[in-house]
């Protein structure tokens, strides 16, 4: 056999092992919760009220419009908690909010973590200001 028929045969059927199946990417059914980033320590994960596309008056307003207003909100709904939130050191009278909450924050408070569709903020437990019933109570100026 010559040089150019050995690499022929050689490279026709190549064997390839992989190593452990769950280490080169073989897909898994994904959970949307675990799409979320999981919040540590005293960190609370919060969704922000995002308004209504279409005002009273009958206007549809432009999606950048509702992207600013949702990046300025200071309210929005608490998602999950990490495991140090409110501990019975430092809130001796109990937690200010829990999971299903909407909260009041600053409006610059916190992290901002982009998402597919919008985005998501990671609060420290000490910057919830309030909560409330109905965030569409609360005037949102933007």
């Amino acid at each position: 056999m010559n040089k150019t028929e050995q690499l022929s045969t050689s490279t026709q059927n190549p064997k390839i092992e992989l190593p452990n199946k769950e280490l080169v990417g073989v897909k898994k059914e994904i959970n949307e919760d675990s799409k979320l980033p999981d919040p540590t320590g005293w960190r609370i994960l919060v969704l922000p009220f995002k308004q209504k596309e279409k005002t009273k008056g009958g206007l549809i307003l432009a999606d950048e419009t509702i992207e600013r207003s949702q990046v300025a909100s200071t309210c929005g709904l608490v998602i999950d908690m990490g495991p140090h939130c409110y501990d019975k050191d430092r809130y001796p009278e109990g937690p200010w909010c829990k999971k299903g909450d909407w909260i009041i924050f600053a409006r610059y408070a916190g992290s901002r973590i982009k998402i597919d569709g919008g985005e998501i903020r990671l609060l420290n437990d000490d910057e919830v200001l309030a909560t409330v019933d109905n965030p569409k109570d609360i005037y949102h100026e933007f």
